[in-house]
């Protein structure tokens, strides 16, 4: 095998690793797929529900929320695997929108208590989704938060989420 092709040894590890996160139960089952140098490997273990049901199949179909992440750190991947970028660099340099980043003093403190950011975000924070972008869902009644619900951004989901009433955060339903 040249050293773009699969070992059967990481192959069967991949397999022992998959299949303890189906018997943890946390997951009834699980299809991986793993490319490499034009091969492809693809496992398929479990059921489609926790109490059994039609057995994880190749071409089973999922439904596929939050993606942008995972799609985003695949592509830097690449990237690094091909030296284009480096974990340390700042990705204000594709992005310039986030240089001179200015962040809250306290996260229950006025919007116009800022200090600048200690450092900027580097590739490293995007591929371990620590950039600091985002929605604190524990922050609520807060000046920030209530900005971003007033503004019409929430949460899109069949639970519960935050709006305003009288002055104060109540929990409503999403629509």
């Amino acid at each position: 095998m040249g050293h773009s092709d699969f070992t059967a040894t990481g192959l069967r590890r991949l397999r022992e690793v998959l299949t303890r996160h189906v018997d943890s139960g946390k997951i009834p089952g699980i299809v991986a797929l793993v490319s490499r140098g034009g091969r492809t490997h693809v496992e398929a273990i479990g059921t489609m529900r926790h109490d059994g049901g039609a057995p994880m199949r190749r071409d089973t179909i999922f439904r596929m929320a939050s993606t942008s992440k995972p799609i985003t750190i695949a592509a830097a991947m690449v990237l690094l695997d091909e030296c284009r970028v480096r974990l340390d660099d700042p990705v204000e340099t594709w992005l310039p929108e986030l240089a001179d980043r200015r962040v809250l003093k306290r996260i229950d403190g006025p919007l116009d208590e800022t200090v600048p950011a200690r450092r900027p975000i580097i590739v490293r924070d995007v591929l371990a989704s620590t950039f600091g972008l985002g929605m604190d869902m524990t922050a609520l009644g807060t000046p920030i938060l209530n900005a971003i619900f007033e503004r019409g951004s929430r949460p899109t989901c069949r639970w519960r989420c935050p709006s305003r009433t009288n002055g104060c955060v109540a929990w409503a339903s999403c629509r």
